[in-house]
C-alpha cells in the first residue's frame, strides 16, 4: 500500500495545481480549506438523515460540485484551461430552485434566528457559517487572482440554501424558530428575507 504521507509539507508549504508550492496559509489554501470543511460538514449532515431521505441525493451532488469548485480554486487562473474538471454554470440556479420549492411550504421568514432547535437544524446553521467563511476567503482570493464567476455565485447561494434547509427542518419538526430581530434593513431595501 502506498504511504499517505509524503513529508513534503513539513516545512509549511503545500503544492497547488500546476506544481507550484505555496505557504500553507496562502489565501488559495485558506479558501480551499474552508470549502473542504464545508464539504465535511455537509457529510455530517447527510450522515444524520434517515435512510432514503429526499435531501441525501441533492446534498451528495452539492458535495461533488464542491470538489470540482475546490479543484478550480486550487488552480491559478493562467492554468485553469488545463483543469479537466468542468464547472456546472447552473449550480447556483439549482440551489435557488431547491430553496424556492421549500420556501413556499413554510411560513414567511424575515428574522435573524438563533441556531438550534434540533441537532440537524443546528448542523445546517453551522454549515451556513462555514459557507460564509469560505465565501469571504474566495472574495480575497478573487481580488488577487480572479475566480470563475460560477464559483462565487454557487458558494453565495449555497449559504442561503443551508439557511433555508435549517428553517425547513424546524418546520417539519414543528419546533418554533427562536427569533432575534427582524431583517428590517433587508426588508426596507430589497424586500428579501435572506440570512445575514
Amino acid at each position: 500500500m502506498k504511504r499517505i504521507y509524503t513529508r513534503t509539507g513539513d516545512f509549511a508549504t503545500t503544492g497547488i495545481h500546476g506544481g507550484e508550492r505555496v505557504p500553507k496559509d496562502d489565501i488559495r489554501v485558506e479558501a480551499n480549506g474552508s470549502l473542504d470543511e464545508l464539504n465535511a460538514q455537509i457529510g455530517i449532515i447527510r450522515s444524520m438523515l434517515p435512510s432514503g431521505h429526499e435531501w441525501d441525493t441533492k446534498l451528495k451532488q452539492i458535495q461533488i460540485q464542491l470538489m470540482t469548485v475546490m479543484s478550480h480554486v486550487a488552480t491559478p487562473s493562467d492554468l485553469r484551461t488545463s483543469n479537466p474538471n468542468s464547472l456546472d454554470p447552473e449550480m447556483d440556479r439549482r440551489c435557488e430552485e431547491w430553496m424556492d420549492s421549500l420556501t413556499v411550504r413554510m411560513p414567511d421568514g424575515g428574522h435573524f434566528l438563533l441556531p438550534g432547535g434540533t441537532p440537524l437544524s443546528a448542523q445546517l446553521q453551522y454549515a451556513r457559517t462555514v459557507a460564509r467563511r469560505a465565501e469571504r476567503r474566495l472574495c480575497t482570493l478573487n481580488r488577487q487572482d480572479p475566480l470563475p464567476q460560477p464559483v462565487l455565485s454557487f458558494v453565495n447561494r449555497l449559504s442561503d440554501l443551508l439557511f433555508v434547509l435549517a428553517r425547513f427542518e424546524l418546520h417539519l419538526s414543528s419546533i418554533p424558530e427562536e427569533r432575534w430581530n427582524a431583517f428590517s434593513y433587508k426588508n426596507r431595501n430589497s424586500g428579501t428575507t435572506d440570512n445575514p
